[in-house]
């Protein structure tokens, strides 16, 4: 016996969900926030890369600028689980900028610290002009002072609530 044919499924053409084609002008205001802020990620990491630093990885040198601290400590500071600073911290490891010692008095302890390389580097970045280019290339200097007072009155204002 032959093998059975068996009907062919008709061509389907997906569709994209709703707002997926949509301009950004149509976006809900939570689109473009997410979609600017991840537009300023990859400028800032592109900017950082010479360093072997990320967004994310250099918050963790300007922590530990004032001192050493724990992993736990760092991971609350940061608001980031302490996976997510574990992982950090292994990279900033490997390129030299910061290092894991005991605590001075808790020998049972250990504290991450900065070394020498780490407190230079972050040195070479306290460059707030170039942050704010990256950030704000597009924008008069009226319009990124509107910017700043609506993110800091979104930030003040605690997590939106369902």
């Amino acid at each position: 016996m032959g093998p059975v044919n068996e009907p062919r499924a008709e061509s389907v053409t997906p569709t994209a969900g709703p707002g997926v084609g949509a301009a950004p002008a149509a976006w809900p205001t939570g689109r473009l926030l997410s979609a600017a802020a991840r537009q300023v990620e990859r400028a800032w990491d592109a900017y950082l890369e010479r360093w072997s630093l990320t967004h994310a990885t250099l918050p963790v040198l300007a922590v530990l600028a004032g001192g050493p601290h724990s992993q736990r400590e760092i991971a609350q500071a940061l608001k980031v689980t302490e996976q997510t600073t574990s992982r950090m911290l292994g990279g900033l490891e490997r390129t030299g900028y910061v290092r894991r010692e005991r605590h001075a008095t808790d020998r049972r302890r250990h504290v991450v610290a900065l070394t020498e390389t780490g407190r230079t580097t972050l040195g070479a970045l306290d460059d707030p002009a170039t942050v704010e280019r990256l950030v704000a290339a597009s924008l008069s200097a009226e319009q990124v002072g509107e910017l700043r007072a609506l993110l800091l009155h979104m930030l003040e204002g605690g997590p939106p609530t369902a």
